[in-house]
């Protein structure tokens, strides 16, 4: 049974990193558009470097963890639309005529987005270490980095499939992009929360999970072995993960009783 399950899972995987590679600007615009804000938020707020009790003297090195949750954010929309797809010309309909188990389904197409964020990350690393960041963690903290990287990046992508089931709609779920973008902006992305004067926005920053997940690659880079900020970090990336399954399989559950 499991072993049938894994050779499902892997047909899938396969057929969704095909897929995300014959769609160039579904690979180009994840790599760039990330850099490209790094790029100017670097030469643009530096100057935060100069507030007393900021982390380090190097803006390039604290924004450098943005990419990495601007990448999973990414995850999300390339796993949600390949499932819309496959909802809307029947695919998935064909499926359900097949022994193949429903939870292969969302297991494979994470899987080739998986990938995806696997060089994204490796792509944002070298990117910051060529323009001279150290990792403050060293090699060990690389491949954690590089892990979290790709929890983070499978939790957005569940959501992204959770909205591709329920709605079967490629527009849904674009949809959604810019409403977890809008976390993305209201967390410690830009600044570090013991330094936000406003009090409404640091309580906002505060209860949102994505400046823990922020943070936790902020300490990898500039920090070295926090524990804390990884604990908080991998906590909400595996939370994410849970409810995002969980959601999808009931979801998944509901289409499937309908076809």
């Amino acid at each position: 049974m499991t072993s049938a399950l894994a050779v499902q899972v892997g047909y899938l995987a396969r057929r969704s990193a095909v897929r995300t590679l014959r769609q160039p600007a579904g690979v180009v615009f994840p790599l760039l558009f990330p850099v490209l804000l790094l790029a100017v938020n670097a030469g643009g707020l530096r100057a935060e470097t100069k507030l007393p009790g900021f982390p380090t003297d190097s803006f390039l090195a604290f924004a450098l963890a943005v990419p990495f949750i601007q990448g999973g954010l990414f995850a999300t929309g390339n796993a949600g639309i390949d499932i819309a797809k496959d909802v809307q010309t029947g695919f998935l309909n064909r499926l359900a005529l097949t022994p193949m188990r429903g939870i292969a389904l969302i297991l494979g197409e994470i899987g080739g987005v998986m990938a995806l964020a696997v060089v994204q990350a490796l792509f944002y690393l070298c990117i910051g270490l060529v323009f001279g960041v150290r990792l403050a963690s060293g090699v060990g903290g690389a491949f954690v980095l590089l892990l979290l990287a790709a929890l983070i990046a499978l939790g957005f992508a569940t959501f992204g499939a959770f909205a591709a089931l329920r709605t079967g709609s490629t527009e849904a779920v674009n949809g959604i992009f810019p409403v977890f973008f809008v976390f993305l902006f209201i967390s410690s992305m830009n600044i570090p929360r013991d330094l936000m004067s406003v009090t409404w926005f640091r309580w906002f920053a505060t209860i949102n999970p994505v400046s823990y997940l922020i943070e936790a690659v902020r300490s990898l880079v500039i920090v070295g072995w926090d524990a804390e900020a990884l604990v908080l970090g991998f906590g909400c990336a595996i939370l994410i993960i849970v409810a995002g399954f969980a959601l999808s399989v009931a979801a998944l559950r509901e289409r499937m009783s309908r076809t």
